[in-house]
């Protein structure tokens, strides 16, 4: 087929959706003239503005329950006014594939999975190695029916000049200079507190970082890490920089790509850094690096203790996979990434 109408069910992690961005890009260059709508949740639809491969952004939100139905009319309303001739499901849920059919996608292409199979016109198998792949090279494999072959693109963002000087700009409020060399973190992580390494180890990292004064550290996270940063950063010194809970997602993009490493948890966050081509360290224990690690290029610790990855929200026994990973090792990777040269003349 040519499909002249396209729309892409966006996933709904802030992570999951940058890893889905290389599909944009693929489906751009096979269909060049074709119309391309990106449909994801607000905020996360501010990720995939300045897109220059979508036309059009589809936004919904997700409503309290006397909203619902409302929502979910006018979204199948929308759906049926622009007469999609392509709909491809990166969400995995039987409702995104009930929408597409009340909604009249002609096509819809999306995994057979959830009981849903019956919706899709074109329902594909997961794959048998979907543990043993990252989730990138999973979202590809959804094209196959379409002809489109198995690409090397990596997600990507998108920002605007004008927002990573806006960045700057605030920073340079804080005392950063030009000269400064600025390193991001990221304790928390959305799944929950299995994915996240400890606390005071954090902060054992930062206060060995300050020991250079040209060292400034950003503390990144959204409301619900908020507490859990503003403990961490507690009597720090000005040269640390509590934005926690203070950005919004493109605030946090670009603040992200000034930085010169980030140190974080897998999360979104990582996936953001990544995309934007910002040195990622990323700490794994209760998840896999196999599946959702950096993509491009990065460091990652991962102890693959005996019980890891288990996908728990949190660790019903002693933590060990995330206990086991030193401040030293951490301080290591850092100063590596800062300073590869002069780790090699040692």
């Amino acid at each position: 087929m040519d499909p002249k109408n396209i729309i892409v069910r966006m996933p709904n992690w802030i992570g999951d959706l940058v890893m889905a961005t290389p599909i944009l890009t693929d489906l751009r260059k096979a269909y060049p003239h074709a119309k391309i709508t990106a449909m994801c949740r607000s905020p996360l639809s501010d990720l995939l503005r300045q897109d220059p491969e979508i036309n059009e952004l589809f936004c919904f939100s997700k409503r309290g329950r006397f909203s619902k139905g409302a929502e979910k009319r006018a979204i199948v309303q929308k759906l049926k006014k622009e007469k999609y001739d392509l709909g491809i499901l990166l969400t995995h849920s039987f409702s995104s594939a009930w929408w597409f059919w009340l909604g009249n996608v002609k096509k819809r292409l999306g995994y057979a999975c959830n009981g849903r199979a019956l919706l899709l016109s074109e329902g594909v198998s997961l794959p048998e190695n979907l543990h043993q792949q990252h989730l990138v090279n999973t979202y590809k494999s959804l094209l196959s029916p379409l002809g489109i072959p198995s690409s090397s693109t990596a997600p990507r963002l998108f920002l605007s000049d004008e927002e990573v000087n806006n960045a700057r700009f605030l920073l340079k409020q804080h005392g950063v200079s030009a000269y400064s060399t600025i390193i991001g973190i990221n304790p928390g992580a959305a799944y929950g507190s299995a994915k996240c390494w400890l606390p005071n180890r954090f902060r054992e990292v930062t206060e060995k970082l300050l020991e250079n004064e040209e060292n400034f550290i950003v503390y990144f996270g959204d409301q619900a890490s908020a507490s859990l940063v503003k403990e961490i950063c507690k009597d720090l010194p000005p040269r640390v920089i509590n934005l926690a809970g203070l950005t919004s997602l493109r605030e946090l993009a670009a603040l992200i790509s000034i930085c010169r490493v980030l140190l974080t948890n897998d999360s979104g966050p990582m996936h953001i850094a990544d995309a934007l081509g910002t040195f990622v360290i990323a700490l794994f224990g209760s998840t896999s690096e196999i599946v959702t690690g950096p993509y491009k290029a990065g460091e990652v610790i991962h102890k693959h203790v005996k019980c890891s990855p288990c996908y728990q929200r949190t660790c019903p026994i002693d933590f060990r996979c995330m206990k086991e990973i030193e401040v030293d090792e951490v301080l290591h990777l850092i100063t590596k990434a800062l300073n590869p040269s002069k780790l090699q003349l040692v």
